[in-house]
């Protein structure tokens, strides 16, 4: 890969990252793919936003053939970004992980010739025809690393993670094309059966619904002439038409409206909300910003974390950080956390670097530590090393630390830990741990480490420093071995016009062939009788045949979404000899 290259990738986004093995593109995705996009390039002019419009010429994107992700991730390394592939749905944390990052994560996969109109799986079209040319615009993309930033610390539920799941199915069976539809019923009531067990609204839950009504689904302009600017609208020939009919209704842009709404992946949205411009979406998401748990703190952002039930990092206002799984919060009279408890694997991090001596091997069964000031409105990280010996907190001497709160921390100094010339972690020996009648740490449990801090003032879904946290697979370079491709007739016969096409020949004689094989073995092959009237208008305009494929592209029951495709393709064909 070249531009940004996965050296600058974080590692614990690297899992994730899969190859395009484009050799292995059939014929008749390369035609899926340039149908849509001489559809977008036609039929989007007027109706998107002109950075879309305008990226679409100048992102280096080809019209007649799949684009290879490594000449994508060149043309986005221009404006400071890039682009690596993935393999389909992958968590949110991850996706938007690689877009805080300045990464557009593209799945490589291709609609089938089924679902060419709109798939809900994550697909080529909606990332390289959809996401990719509007990143060119500067305000725009500055919006979307600001949601990635915010997605990737927003706290979740376990009920989501199944959500997630079921939905991720959904899309594996939709775009199967063995797939029955009794099956893709099936997935459909699966992901209705885990949304109804998710409980509240989740910080995860209003980012995913503000990306989806404004960088999937979003209009911008005014709400009478609004245009385009969503991938999942530019990206489905279907919807970028219909969308801005009137039986959809237009509402001005605003987040409590967006993270009000639900969205359904399998069908139309009855609705869209307007912006004003891309510098409006990039001020409202800095302030919703400010109601997170990552830039909140306090209680209510650790009893966000502990519904989670997933590994999570607690910052304290020393800037020592905590990542685990929080087990226990004990709160005083008045409700505020006064300690808190992880249980399993934790590390100890500052600025986002793991602590020596701090991972998960030494607390393996979980850390817990006291909130808040000493008595005498004491806040221990603004103390000096002075400061801490007049209150008795000395290496190998004892110590009786009592908290506002009424926790009592009573041992042997064994180590402070300094930050910038400030504690941000006292080690004791010998120490009992006690709040009102309960033990919280007993002298046999070996080393009490005691996070430093007076109050929590950050928490996010994740780990603060990923790369020591999480234990990943040895990524190996291997050598693609291109093994030779083995296409089906039909396939073939896509090939061969394609081919006929792109060297300007013309064989009159080869195409009354390929249209008897069509007529006596594929009579609902629709999309290749449209590239071969295409041939015949760019090369014998007035020839006989002409009017007999259009009858047939005409006349067969072709079903109301194909039929749709047709005619629209029929029009771009008539405008563009």
């Amino acid at each position: 890969m070249t531009g940004k290259g996965t050296k600058n990738i974080p590692a614990h986004l690297q899992p994730y990252i899969s190859k395009q093995y484009y050799h292995r593109y059939t014929p008749i995705e390369h035609a899926v793919w340039r149908f849509v996009m001489k559809q977008n390039h036609y039929f989007l002019k007027d109706i998107a936003h002109p950075a879309y419009v305008n990226g679409l010429m100048d992102s280096g994107i080809k019209t007649d053939s799949i684009p290879k992700v490594d000449d994508m991730n060149t043309s986005l390394a221009k404006v400071g970004w890039g682009a690596v592939t993935i393999d389909g749905l992958i968590p949110g944390s991850a996706f938007y992980g690689f877009l805080a990052n300045r990464i557009l994560p593209i799945a490589t996969e291709i609609r089938n010739i089924q679902n060419i109109a709109y798939t809900p799986a994550p697909d080529m079209i909606h990332e390289a025809a959809g996401h990719a040319p509007i990143l060119l615009d500067e305000s725009y993309r500055e919006f979307v690393r600001k949601i990635g930033e915010i997605g990737s610390k927003a706290l979740s539920s376990k009920e989501k993670l199944k959500v997630f799941m079921a939905v991720r199915h959904l899309t594996i069976v939709a775009e199967d094309p063995n797939s029955t539809s009794e099956q893709v019923k099936e997935a459909e009531i699966q992901v209705a059966e885990a949304r109804k067990k998710v409980k509240g609204l989740s910080e995860a839950d209003q980012v995913s619904r503000l990306f989806w009504w404004t960088v999937e689904y979003g209009l911008i302009g005014e709400v009478v002439n609004p245009k385009i600017y969503g991938a999942g609208l530019l990206s489905s020939v279907g919807e970028s038409q219909s969308c801005l009919k009137e039986d959809v209704r237009k509402i001005p842009f605003s987040i409590e409206e967006c993270t009000k709404t639900p969205y359904d992946v399998t069908k139309p949205q009855p609705q869209l909300f307007v912006c004003e411009s891309f510098a409006d979406l990039v001020a409202e998401v800095d302030q919703f910003a400010a109601t997170m748990a990552f830039r909140k703190g306090g209680t209510e952002s650790l009893d966000k974390a502990l519904q989670t039930e997933s590994v999570a990092t607690m910052a304290f206002s020393s800037g020592l950080q905590v990542t685990g799984i929080l087990g226990t919060i004990l709160k005083d009279k008045k409700g505020e956390a006064v300690y808190f408890r992880t249980k399993g694997p934790t590390a100890l991090s500052f600025d986002n670097k793991q602590l020596d001596g701090h991972g998960k091997v030494t607390h393996h069964k979980g850390f817990g530590t006291p909130i808040g000031r000493l008595k005498g409105n004491i806040a221990l990280e603004d103390c000096s090393l002075e400061q801490l010996r007049e209150l008795e907190i000395i290496e190998e001497k004892a110590a009786k630390l009592i908290f506002q709160s009424g926790v009592k921390v009573k041992g042997t100094v064994k180590s402070i830990l300094l930050a910038e010339g400030r504690p941000i972690l006292i080690s004791f020996k010998d120490c009992k741990v006690t709040y009102k009648d309960m033990v919280l740490f007993e002298k046999s449990w070996g080393t009490f480490d005691m996070a430093v801090g007076a109050g929590v003032t950050s928490v996010f879904a994740g780990a603060a420093d990923p790369n020591n946290y999480y234990v990943f697979p040895l990524m190996e370079e291997t050598e693609e071995v291109v093994e030779h491709q083995s296409w089906n007739e039909l396939e073939t016969l896509y090939d061969e016009i394609r081919s006929l096409r792109e060297d300007s020949n013309w064989n009159e004689e080869r195409l009354t062939q390929v249209l008897a094989i069509l007529d006596d073995q594929y009579p609902k092959e629709w999309l290749l009788r449209l590239e071969i009237l295409e041939l015949y208008k760019l090369h014998h305009s007035g020839h006989p045949q002409i009017a007999l494929i259009e009858e047939r592209l005409q006349t067969t029951d072709w079903g109301s979404s194909v039929k749709q495709m047709i005619q629209r393709g029929l029009i771009l064909i008539d405008n563009s000899k």
